[in-house]
């Protein structure tokens, strides 16, 4: 029994930078899809999570290797590799969709606290923006963001797993839900979900968590794959927890949602407020997480690719994630929501950026050179190449979408 633990903890000790990954794709946005997906079309689009969580393992497995491998940060090998231009417009380009969207991730504090004690979001939007920032500047905040990426994915299961006990669901209808199917209409939220829970930018992210945990000796530091598998199998599993509430309560009644707060609306009346606290207080975790994640991926990058370094221990990393903060606190706090505008500015850099993101970690993690022993099986070449073929279908979808369907440019 002993022995059991031991290993128990072991394995435990490595989930950090998978779990941090997870906790930072998996925000409000997030959770506004997968909530539609189970209103809209039942247990019907499950098979979705499967194939977007394979392709993001693959490439996160890979941005781990890639952080084993060397002791230079990924931007550092491209700019090695194909020069200073192609990692600053890389850096700016991730720095500039996670300040884009990092409102929504203020807004999901302020809406789900709000709603939870039935007061105005602002003040803490504005008191969880103020702690985050105060976060950063701990001595060791590695260490700080990955126990508090640890609580709140604990907190977000424990709160969806809450809900679900309220919802009841069939069994036999979720097991019908992985056999693919393609229902009518279903095609916009079907991207929308790949496009969220595929995040080449969240997998990027975790060769730079990798270093950080080996600079700061942490336990399970040299652990090959340093938790990414089981941090993305939770992020799917907690996609696969929410559809399968909405599918359970809303879908059979009708109930439409345009976000992870109205889901939490229309629990109340059916079950009582119980199972809208429960809701209310995961998307709380959701959107706090994604709160730091996100900064953490948009300052940290962007430092890099100017030269500043990407160390947490660094001061102008730290101003960097800290900027991105602000930035997603005034616009949530001035609009009460991300402008229509500020959404296609950020999706039209993340058309642009994505492919060559997916790309390049393709490349780099084939090299040989640069990667040894973990160089991309044949088996992952395969795999890779095909996600990179849904990379370049999702970004040629998005430019018909914006740039030709969109009353604005018309």
């Amino acid at each position: 029994m002993g022995k059991i633990l031991r290993q128990f903890l072991s394995w435990a000790k490595t989930l950090g930078p998978g779990l941090i990954t997870a906790a930072l794709v998996f925000g409000p946005s997030k959770m506004t899809i997968t909530s539609r997906l189970g209103a809209d079309f039942g247990y019907s689009m499950l098979w979705i999570v499967v194939v977007a969580i394979f392709f993001m393992t693959i490439f996160t497995s890979m941005s781990t290797r890639i952080g084993i491998s060397t002791d230079k940060s990924l931007l550092e090998t491209i700019r090695e590799k194909w020069g200073k231009s192609a990692a600053i417009l890389m850096g700016l380009g991730v720095f500039l969709v996670s300040t884009s969207f990092q409102a929504g991730n203020s807004i999901g504090v302020g809406i789900a606290l709000g709603e939870l004690y039935h007061t105005s979001p602002v003040p803490w939007i504005v008191g969880f923006n103020v702690l985050g920032i105060s976060l950063l500047f701990l001595r060791r905040f590695y260490s700080v963001l990955e126990k508090t990426m640890i609580l709140l994915i604990i907190l977000m299961l424990l709160s969806f797993i809450a809900t679900l006990f309220y919802a009841k669901p069939d069994l036999a209808g979720i097991a019908s839900g992985f056999v693919p199917s393609y229902p009518a209409n279903s095609l916009a939220l079907m991207i929308a979900f790949t496009a969220s829970c595929f995040s080449i930018v969240g997998a990027l992210y975790q060769s730079y968590l990798v270093q950080e945990r080996r600079r700061q000796r942490t336990p399970g530091a040299e652990n090959k794959k340093s938790g990414s598998v089981a941090g993305i199998i939770l992020l799917g599993v907690m996609s696969a927890v929410v559809i399968i509430c909405a599918a359970a309560v809303l879908h059979p009644k009708g109930i439409k949602v345009n976000s992870a707060s109205d889901m939490a609306k229309a629990l109340e009346p059916i079950f009582g407020t119980n199972a809208s606290t429960f809701f209310l207080i995961g998307l709380f975790g959701a959107a706090f997480s994604s709160l730091i994640g996100n900064a953490s991926v948009g300052g940290t990058l962007l430092a890099d690719a100017l030269g500043f370094g990407s160390k947490f221990s660094s001061v102008k990393v730290r101003y960097l994630i800290a900027l991105v903060m602000i930035f997603g606190a005034v616009i949530s706090i001035r609009f009460g929501k991300l402008p229509l505008e500020l959404i296609i500015f950020a999706q039209s850099i993340t058309i642009f950026v994505v492919p060559f993101i997916g790309t390049a970690m393709y490349v780099v993690a084939n090299d040989s050179k640069i990667m040894g022993l973990q160089k991309n099986s044949i088996t992952v070449k395969v795999f890779g190449a095909l996600g990179l073929l849904l990379l370049f279908a999702l970004a040629i979808n998005n430019v018909e979408t914006i740039f030709f369907n969109n009353p604005l440019f018309k």
